[in-house]
């Protein structure tokens, strides 16, 4: 059993932006010559969170939409102004497991890694720890 642990480096453009990750892990994933295990991806940050669904336009506005729904921008947060985004961020998670095999991974047809801003633009990490044998 080998780990390996990567990180990805990027910068938001703000609250609501959805950024896909998904190219970016399959290629830490052959760099890593593991051929069969698991990764974790963690985002790391309070009011960032990681997601696993289709990236297409319509849907990224759907979310957005639910987001602001389930806990609107507008409302008053005992925990303070940017409550919303800590919120937002909690209810979507920070971590997400997906298995590999023939070092590819077992995404769905249409899947993707979305990794979501729920703050202000940001220079932000997603840790990528493939676990697996050669």
């Amino acid at each position: 059993m080998k780990i390996v642990t990567k990180e990805i480096s990027l910068k938001t453009s703000g609250q609501g932006d959805l950024v896909n990750i998904t190219d970016d892990l399959r290629i830490l994933l052959k760099e890593s010559r593991l051929r069969e295990g698991s990764l974790l991806v963690f985002a790391a940050g309070s009011m960032f969170s990681v997601a696993a669904c289709e990236y297409e336009l319509g849907l990224m506005k759907d979310m957005g939409d639910l987001y602001e729904r389930l806990a609107p921008a507008g409302a008053v947060y005992s925990s303070g102004d940017n409550g919303f985004g800590h919120l937002r961020s909690a209810l979507q998670g920070q971590s997400l497991t997906i298995p590999f095999r023939d070092a590819k991974l077992m995404l769905g047809a249409r899947q993707q890694v979305v990794v979501a801003e729920f703050d202000a633009a940001r220079d932000r990490q997603v840790v990528a720890q493939f676990t697996g044998e050669l």
